[in-house]
């Protein structure tokens, strides 16, 4: 019999195939609805494996319902999702998708910089609301990006790859990591500073290090009080390093000129949520990876490590080695 594998949110049939080629499928059939929890710690009683979305919570509860389970997956980078410890010590791999997802993630962090720093949306607002009835010198000035500091909070695959595109806009690169990356530092005139330095210097402050308990509200009130009064925060990361209550009232207040963010504490984000109504904020529905080729890839890479576990294997981009 074929190893049984359930999976959270529905996949094209393509990506289907290539798990039924090994696995017999489950899968929860509605696109933009997570599985409903008491579903899901159901389901997982029967199954050998588990794709996940990092919507989904895999905590000790479900780990503990799983009791057939060898591997859970999840289509992400980050993990933070799900109980890794708790995993490890059932003896259940967990993996993700590292590495597929960089040159797109970057560009989308470079795009909500750039449309951010010059007000794009905005200006777009402006003119769809009629708003716009004579060319002014100061009407929707933003920030310049040719020649400006970048900041780069972590220097992972992501962040190495928005430094390659800062090149051509002959940005100065300022970064703070957990060690040193002198030979990029070499390659790129990059500089390496502390965090409180990062913030004062910098004129954009791009957020792209994993989530983890010790970085839960790294940027706050104080952080936020050592930026330049013209400068834009990124994140593209994970909602939970910034203090949205902190950031709201520099934005409100205008201390810092404006944020582009991917990411939010809660996800989805409430309507009623205080960043929603700023105009100096661009917001995205957590889009980072969402090219059409590069989710098609993740996926592949979720079923390939799935697929291999299942048969005895080492997957190709384990969490963890239980």
């Amino acid at each position: 019999m074929k190893p049984k594998v359930y999976v959270t949110r529905k996949l094209p049939e393509s990506i289907l195939q290539k798990l039924k080629r090994v696995c017999e499928v489950d899968m929860w059939e509605k696109e933009d609805v997570p599985v409903d929890r008491g579903i899901l710690l159901d389901k997982v009683k029967h199954v050998d494996g588990l794709f996940c979305m990092l919507t989904d919570t895999i905590d000790k509860e479900v780990l503990r319902s799983g009791t057939h389970l060898k591997v859970v997956a999840n289509l992400a980078v980050g993990y933070n999702n799900i109980d890794v410890d708790e995993a490890t010590n059932r003896g259940i791999v967990v993996t993700n998708t590292p590495g597929v997802l960089t040159e797109t993630t970057a560009d989308l962090t470079f795009a909500l910089l750039m449309a951010t720093a010059r007000r794009i949306v905005e200006a777009s607002d402006y003119l769809k609301e009629g708003k716009w009835k004579s060319w002014s010198p100061m009407q929707l000035t933003g920030q310049d990006i040719y020649g400006a500091t970048i900041g780069i909070i972590g220097m992972g695959r992501i962040a190495q790859a928005l430094v390659k595109r800062t090149q051509g806009f002959d940005m100065n690169v300022l970064y703070y990591n957990r060690s040193r990356k002198k030979d990029l530092e070499c390659d790129f005139n990059m500089t390496y500073t502390d965090l409180e330095t990062l913030l004062r210097e910098s004129d954009y402050v791009c957020i792209l290090i994993p989530y983890r308990a010790e970085v839960h509200h790294l940027i706050g009130e104080k952080e936020l009080a050592l930026m330049k009064k013209n400068a834009i925060l990124i994140n593209t990361a994970r909602g939970g390093i910034v203090d949205e209550n902190a950031l709201y009232s520099a934005l409100k207040n205008r201390r810092i000129f404006g944020a582009g963010l991917d990411v939010f504490e809660e996800e989805p984000v409430p309507r009623n949520h205080p960043l929603l109504t700023l105009s100096n904020v661009v917001t995205l529905p957590h889009i980072g990876s969402s090219s059409e080729t590069t989710r098609l890839k993740m996926a592949e890479l979720v079923v390939e490590n799935i697929n291999l576990v299942l048969t005895g294997k080492s997957p190709l981009t384990p969490v963890n080695n239980p």
